[in-house]
Parts: structure tokens; C-alpha cells; sequence
């Protein structure tokens, strides 16, 4: 067991290593010199699609959703399951890890990977659409693997393999088991909760939704996500406006510390410029998903024939998660004192709310996390049954949805040392297959979105049939 934790744990350090990065931020980069800064540039008409593509109840007849168009869930819903799935602990704890280990500065580099990132989630959904397939039930199904095999040919499908098979073991991990176990954390701390009790609790809730499919999912992350995205940005807002004298500081910390090294101070051990940069790209794309493949699979399912329109609604993931989300949590953490005193991860966005609002900071925070990780257990569960159909069948659907249930009270009574380990380790890895048909497949997204802007007719293409 020791060699094998070894083993992971130099892998680990690869995948999640400046090469790795430098391939993320760099297919990234790529895509979005190759669309030209569109997904910037377009930032307000993929909110207007967004709003558009919720559902319409009959009768009023303003869906974005065509007569005609195909898919299980509205393209609303679509963004709010891959939402469901980032926004997690990597907004509470992640924040606070890369500003512990990285310094202020670390924000900044979260920013740019964020705003690189939206050209691959673009990207990501524009081929997902395009080479979606309608498996035995009539659902659509899509995401890397199917780009993968759809786009590249037959002689890739060794690497949709791949991915199905990374992406399947990781949601039992990064979307399953750690999450219910930082829940149980935070329920103990705070409240006095039994991890057990917790597990159990979440086990119920999550499983009368999973067991639904994507349907009852997307149902309950287009409601849950807003409300809960909405709530924990206006606590964030209460906190900055106690500290409102701070702001124009903590910005430039964030600005100056992002070119220059960070200082010892107080407990926090300092950081130089490379820390900054490696730790703030590594949490940004851990948080956002950016080029990790997950949240195509999710868009795939969307009631669209328009790869593109997808995709402009998809790039808001990054772009809510980093830009908004995790900004809130990182001015709440360089508006207090707290960062400064050698605390780290989910307790000091805790400590931190809690010395601007004594008495419930703490308290908002546990709530936060314990919802966020919910619905990220949520959006995970899709995720990995869809890579466990590609390999398996339809057939392996249900199977897979009743395991990963009974998972998770098991996460929340464990040790996930060795789990943790695993499972970030297959995340990362999950990249590698997807951006290397990103790469190869840019022309067909710079194709088709050259063409939807120029005003002509972009089709999904070919009806394909899963016959698996």
C-alpha cells in the first residue's frame, strides 16, 4: 500500500505539476487568440442566452429552445448541473489554500486562468453538442469521449477510453467521498453533528435525486445553484461592506504580490512570484474544471441544435465560479487579518467571515460548504455514469447511480488520505485525453463559430446513434 501511495504521489505531482499546467493555460491561450478574445468580447450575449435558455412554462412561448431543438434539459439548466459540479469546496477551501500557499498575488493568476479558461469551456461545449449521440433510451449523451471518437475516428477511441475510465473512478472521489467528508468536517465543528449522521442525511437527499437521472438532477440544480450562489455572494458582500476601508488594500495585494515576492509575515511563511503563479492557476482550474472535460458532458444533454449557442452559455461557468465567486471569498479572506496568522484552507474563509460578522461568519460558511458539496455530489454522479456508460453500456447506468449512493456515507466516516490522493490524481488526468482533442479539433470550433457570427446556419451535425 505504501509503494502504491508512492507511486500516486509522484504522479500526482506530475499531473498537477507546471507542466501540466503550462498545457492547460496553454491550449487555453490557443483557443482564445484562435476565436479572436470572443468569449470575452461576447461575456454579455452569453448572459442573454443564458436567461433566454430557461425553461418557459406552456403557453408563454419564450424558451431559447426552439421548436425542434433536441436534448433532455434546458441550456439553463445545462450551465446550473456543470455549476452544480464546480462550485464546491474549491471556492471555500481551494481560495483559501492558494492564498496560504501562494500569497495574495495568487488571486491575480486565478483571474487570468479564468478568463483563459472560458475559450476551453467554450470550446469544450461547442464540440460536445456537435458530436453528441442518442443512446438506447433516447437520451443525448456527449462530452470528450464522444468528441473523442465522433471527431478524431475510430483509431482514437483508446483515449475516450481513457478519459471515461479517469473521469468514472475520480467522481467517487473529487465528487463523492471528499465531498461528504468536508461536509461531515464542517457539520462537526460547527454544529456538533456525527460524521455518520451527516453521511447518512446526504446519502438519503442525494440519492432520491441521483436515482432520477439527469432530468430530476438538472431540476434540482437549476433551482438549488442559484439560490445558493446568490445567498453565499450577498453574505460575502455583508463582510466586504464591514471591511469596506480594506478593499482598496486587498486589491493590491493582489496586484502588487502577483509580480513580486510575498514577505514572512506574522505566521504566514511568504511566498515567491512562482508560488503565486503555480498555486493560483492549479486552484483556479481545480474550482472552474477548465479543460478537465467535466462539464461537456453536462452541456451535451442541453435542449439545443447550435453547438455555438451552447458554448456561449457555457463559458459563463468559468467566469461565475472565478470571477465572481471565488473573487468574493478571496476579498473576504485579504480583508481581514486572518490570512496573516498561518491558517489555511476551509477555516480560514471561515475565520474570516467570522471576524467581519462574529458570532454566524463561521456558521455561513458550514452552510455554504455543505450545500456546495452537495450539489457538486450532484453534477459528479452524471458525470461519472456517463463515462461508466461509455464503457460498459447503457445497462451500467443504475448500477453505477446505486454504488456511488452507498458511497457516500462511507466518505464521511473515512480516512480519504490514499481516496484524496487517487482521485485528484485521475482529475487531473482526465485533462490530458480532452486537451489533446481539443487541440486537434479547434478548426471545426473555429469553424463553426465563425460561421455562427457570420450569420449562416450551424447544425449539429450527423445523427448519431449510441448503439452500445
Amino acid at each position: 500500500m505504501e509503494a502504491l501511495t508512492s507511486l500516486l504521489g509522484a504522479i500526482n505531482g506530475v499531473v498537477w505539476g507546471p507542466v501540466m499546467l503550462i498545457l492547460l493555460l496553454g491550449v487555453g491561450i490557443y483557443l482564445q487568440l484562435g476565436l479572436k478574445l470572443m468569449p470575452i468580447r461576447k461575456l454579455g450575449m452569453g448572459f442573454k442566452l443564458m436567461w433566454a435558455g430557461r425553461d418557459a412554462k406552456p403557453g408563454v412561448g419564450k424558451a431559447a429552445a426552439k421548436e425542434g431543438d433536441e436534448g433532455e434539459i434546458s441550456p439553463f439548466d445545462a450551465l446550473m448541473t456543470a455549476l452544480s459540479a464546480t462550485i464546491g469546496t474549491g471556492n471555500i477551501a481551494g481560495v483559501a489554500t492558494a492564498i496560504a500557499l501562494g500569497g495574495p498575488g495568487a488571486v491575480f493568476w486565478m483571474w487570468i486562468t479564468a478568463l483563459v479558461g472560458m475559450a476551453t469551456k467554450f470550446a469544450e461545449a461547442v464540440l460536445a453538442v456537435r458530436y453528441r449521440e442518442t443512446d438506447s433510451t433516447g437520451y443525448h449523451v456527449g462530452g470528450p469521449m464522444f468528441y473523442i471518437k465522433n471527431g478524431l475516428g475510430k483509431k482514437w477511441l483508446w483515449l475516450g477510453g481513457l478519459f471515461s475510465f479517469f473521469g468514472a473512478v475520480a467522481a467517487f472521489g473529487i465528487g463523492n467521498t471528499v465531498q461528504s467528508n468536508s461536509v461531515a468536517d464542517a457539520m462537526d465543528a460547527t454544529f456538533g453533528v456525527p460524521h455518520w449522521l451527516t453521511g447518512v442525511v446526504i446519502m438519503v437527499l442525494a440519492g432520491a435525486v441521483i436515482l432520477g437521472g439527469i432530468k430530476r438532477i438538472a431540476k434540482v440544480a437549476g433551482k438549488l445553484v442559484p439560490i445558493m450562489g446568490i445567498a453565499y455572494v450577498v453574505a460575502g458582500l455583508l463582510v466586504l461592506i464591514v471591511n469596506a476601508g480594506q478593499i482598496g488594500e486587498a486589491f493590491g495585494l493582489i496586484f502588487y504580490y502577483a509580480f513580486n515576492p510575498m514577505a514572512a509575515a506574522g505566521g504566514f511563511a511568504g511566498a515567491a512570484v512562482m508560488a503565486a503563479i503555480r498555486f493560483g492557476v492549479a486552484r483556479g482550474i481545480f474550482s472552474n474544471e477548465a479543460g478537465l472535460g467535466s462539464a461537456p458532458i453536462a452541456h451535451a444533454a442541453a435542449k439545443t441544435k447550435n453547438p455555438v449557442r451552447q458554448g456561449l452559455i457555457a463559458m459563463l461557468g468559468t467566469f461565475i465560479d472565478t470571477i465572481i465567486v471565488c473573487t468574493i471569498t478571496a476579498l473576504v479572506i485579504l480583508t481581514s487579518t486572518v490570512w496573516q496568522e498561518g491558517e489555511a484552507g476551509a477555516s480560514l474563509t471561515a475565520l474570516s467571515f467570522d471576524a467581519a460578522l462574529p458570532g454566524f461568519g463561521n456558521q455561513i460558511v458550514a452552510v455554504a460548504l455543505a450545500i456546495f458539496a452537495f450539489t457538486t455530489i450532484l453534477g459528479w454522479s452524471f458525470y461519472g455514469e456517463k463515462c461508466c456508460q461509455f464503457l460498459f453500456g447503457t445497462r451500467s447506468i443504475m448500477i453505477y447511480r446505486v454504488l456511488f449512493v452507498l458511497a457516500i456515507p462511507l466518505g464521511a466516516i473515512a480516512q480519504l488520505g490514499f481516496i484524496w490522493l487517487m482521485a485528484d490524481t485521475f482529475n487531473a488526468m482526465m485533462a490530458i485525453p480532452n486537451l489533446i482533442a481539443l487541440a486537434l479539433l479547434s478548426p471545426v470550433v473555429f469553424k463553426l463559430t465563425k460561421d455562427y457570427f457570420d450569420g449562416k446556419d450551424v447544425l449539429p451535425g450527423e445523427e448519431l446513434d449510441h448503439d452500445q
